[in-house]
């Protein structure tokens, strides 16, 4: 007999810290996590999510959690991105932008193709193939839970819901892993570095660094933390406004894209109207305050999730993820890496690219900053890819799944 138990927002917070901790004391213990880029919170939060499994099937404990707060790290998160982002980067980044907005479009035709005949083969309606690619995939827990209802009405396939999240599930695990061994190799095999290695990480600091500092100079105190607080809620407030008008207008965006933008705004506009006002961007305490609110955030992602609705799928998820990720490394190392220049950027792109072609742009963005805390800064490349992930996706995604769901 199974025994239901939901774990309270500020119990669930407390734990995913736990985790958190966890899982750093582990990467610094085993030094292949650390030679491989895997993030901490990855290490603990997949830790975890066994743990409960065990606890599931042995004892018929199910845990889920509420996860309010975990959503708002999110939020905080994509501000601070934001108010680190320059109109010179973006500038800059234009043409990498592109070309990444191309290969994303590219896979997610790729993964449907390759979901559609994993689904056929499997004895599956050829239309579940999505669920099976992008929906669940590149698009992420989300975009399955939305489209399943409408793959299960055109094919009359029992359990889609289940089945999305389940591949969704998975997926979000591979992510996790792939990244970092990917950039590992890249740079490693090129002898790639930082095209600014002087350059503040955009979240946390390097390995070497203390906590009094970075690249910068800049000190971590009450007063720089309070400064960079000020200007996160800013945006923040900026964002919920913008995302209240976008829903008026009649569109669907994750909360996070808004305030990402009006992060980036909030930035631009206080450099232009009060050039010499102490830093916010690219400064010791933002990068800190990154690496808490995303830490926070994936830890508790993947310590809820639960494993046990994959069991049922047996042999047919287990192969066509294996295909999914098969194709995903192939096209990164062959195709992304060399048409993204095959410098050091591309290669910790790489890392990210692994991480939300699989997953979801939370996971990129570990990926990149484990790969970056080794090696050495690049701030484009955290503009770049939640710009393609968070406003291209979606809008591609729902189109190519649309068509299929059609056909």
């Amino acid at each position: 007999m199974t025994q239901s138990i939901l774990v309270p927002d500020m119990l669930a917070v407390t734990l995913g810290f736990a985790v958190f901790l966890t899982g750093a004391n582990i990467n610094s213990r085993i030094s292949i996590l650390r030679q491989y880029n895997i993030p901490d919170p990855v290490t603990g939060g997949l830790l975890a999510a066994f743990v409960f499994l065990a606890a599931y099937l042995l004892f018929g404990i199910e845990l889920s959690f509420e996860l309010e707060s975990r959503d708002f790290f999110l939020v905080l998160f994509f501000a601070a991105i934001g108010l680190n982002a320059r109109i010179s980067d973006l500038i800059s980044g234009g043409k990498p932008l592109l070309f990444l907005t191309i290969l994303t479009f590219l896979t997610i035709l790729a993964q449907n193709v390759i979901g559609v005949a994993g689904a056929a083969m499997f004895g599956f309606p050829a239309k579940v193939g999505v669920l099976f690619g992008s929906a669940s995939l590149i698009g992420g827990h989300g975009t399955a839970i939305a489209w399943a209802p409408e793959i299960a009405e055109v094919t009359g396939q029992l359990g889609a819901t289940e089945l999305g999240v389940a591949v969704a599930t998975l997926g979000l695990v591979l992510a996790a892993l792939i990244g970092g061994p990917i950039a590992k190799y890249l740079v490693e095999k090129n002898n790639l570095t930082p095209e600014r290695p002087d350059e503040a990480l955009t979240v946390g600091s390097a390995d070497s660094d203390t906590v009094t500092g970075d690249a910068t100079g800049d000190d971590i105190d009450h007063f720089s933390i309070m400064r960079v607080m000020f200007f996160l809620n800013i945006a923040i407030i900026s964002g919920y406004l913008l995302h209240g008008a976008i829903l008026q207008a009649g569109l669907k965006l994750p909360l996070f894209v808004p305030c990402l933008v009006m992060g980036i705004v909030v930035a631009n506009l206080r450099s232009i109207l009060a050039p010499r006002a102490l830093p916010v961007a690219r400064t010791a305490s933002l990068a800190l305050i990154s690496e808490y609110s995303l830490g926070a955030f994936l830890a508790m992602s993947l310590m809820s999730l639960q494993l046990w609705t994959i069991a049922s799928l047996g042999v047919s998820i287990a192969v066509i993820l294996l295909a999914q990720t098969a194709f995903a490394v192939v096209f990164i190392l062959f195709v992304l890496f060399p048409l993204m220049g095959s410098g050091y950027r591309a290669a910790v792109l790489s890392a990210g690219f692994g991480g939300f072609a699989l997953g979801a742009t939370p996971t990129a963005i570990a990926n990149m900053t484990a790969v970056t805390h080794r090696y050495g800064p690049s701030p484009i490349a955290f503009v770049i890819l939640p710009l393609v992930s968070a406003f291209f996706v979606d809008i591609a995604n729902a189109v190519v799944i649309q068509t299929i769901a059609n056909f």
